[in-house]
């Protein structure tokens, strides 16, 4: 794994530097999806996360490493909410400047939070490239640095802190499943998990109408995001030139769900599994519920398998069954 951007020593170091600041969230058997997936079903809770999403992990462990003098200027990203919330969250514990530009459909509660942190708001369009090019107007009038949500080394071994806790608190777990956005939670999972136990499988889960990834993966080529209609907002980035490495290299499979799919999986994690996920982290439930993914667990033999329920911050005015 020499040759990747970051290595199994990477994440160990982010969860020595983030420890006592970011949450051990729980590793909590779910009997009732167990029963749909046909194998023994933990939920990686970082909906109880700081922020209410994994990406506290990444951003406190990203700002962490910058000198005292970023007081001056700040810190700078792009984001759908939770990155943004995180790193806002992490730059006031340090007193450093925050600049978010989100998408101007971003959900009202994502925007809120954002706001709450302190963090500087700049809204635009509801595309990558216009996300990317509102980012480098903030910076070059703010001198900033930049803290992407996802392609950023400090970023990546932050997010793979979460696959050290997994594998402590879960010995048995044979695979892990991790939605996919712009790839950086999945990567650090995979650095992580694969540097100690080389034999574990890293499935990925993804939006059908967002997915890039799949097809990055597939083809062997990065390739661009080309939807942002998926009712999985956190996932509507597309894999980075740090992150597709990792993923084509260490995930072993993705699997895609429509839209429909999450939706049931969202509602049947609140209602069945009492856990308020937000849609993103529905799309990891939506694989594990599918007959598919039923006969892999099967054919591998599987004694157990982590979900990552990746984020709660949802937005109550618009509840994808709510039409």
């Amino acid at each position: 794994m020499t040759s990747l951007p970051i290595t199994r020593a990477d994440v160990e170091a982010a969860a020595a530097r983030i420890r006592g600041r970011a949450v051990r969230t729980p590793c909590l058997e779910m009997d009732a999806l167990s029963r749909i997936a046909g194998v023994r079903v933990f939920a990686k809770c970082e909906l109880f996360q700081r922020t209410g999403s994994f990406k506290y992990r990444g951003a406190a462990h990203a700002v962490s490493r910058l000198p005292e003098s970023t007081k001056a200027t700040g810190v700078a990203t792009h984001s759908s909410g939770n990155h943004g919330q995180a790193l806002a969250y992490a730059a006031r514990e340090r007193g450093f400047p925050c600049h978010v530009v989100m998408p101007h459909n971003a959900p009202r509660a994502k925007l809120e939070a954002v706001q709450k942190f302190g963090a500087h708001i700049t809204l635009c369009e509801p595309t990558l490239t216009a996300r990317e090019e509102m980012l480098a107007q903030v910076v070059a009038r703010t001198c900033s640095t930049v803290i992407p949500p996802y392609n950023h080394v400090d970023v990546m071994a932050g997010q793979g802190t979460m696959a050290l806790e997994i594998l402590e608190d879960v010995p048995e777990v044979d695979a892990i499943v991790v939605p996919v956005g712009g790839g950086g939670l999945i990567s650090g999972i995979a650095v992580a998990a694969k540097g100690k136990h080389p034999g574990i499988s890293i499935i990925g889960a993804e939006p059908v109408i967002a997915n890039d990834a799949a097809r990055s993966k597939a083809t062997g080529i990065c390739q661009p995001s080309t939807n942002q209609l998926t009712i999985a907002d956190g996932l509507r980035g597309a894999l980075g030139s740090l992150t597709f490495p990792v993923v084509q290299k260490l995930v072993d499979q993705i699997h895609v769900v429509q839209e429909d799919a999450i939706a049931r999986a969202m509602r049947f994690s609140w209602e069945q599994l009492k856990l308020t996920i937000e849609a993103s982290a529905a799309v990891g439930v939506a694989v594990a519920m599918s007959d598919a993914f039923r006969e892999l667990a099967q054919e591998h033999k599987w004694r157990g398998v982590a979900i990552i329920f990746c984020g709660g911050n949802v937005d109550l005015d618009h509840l994808p069954w709510m039409k």
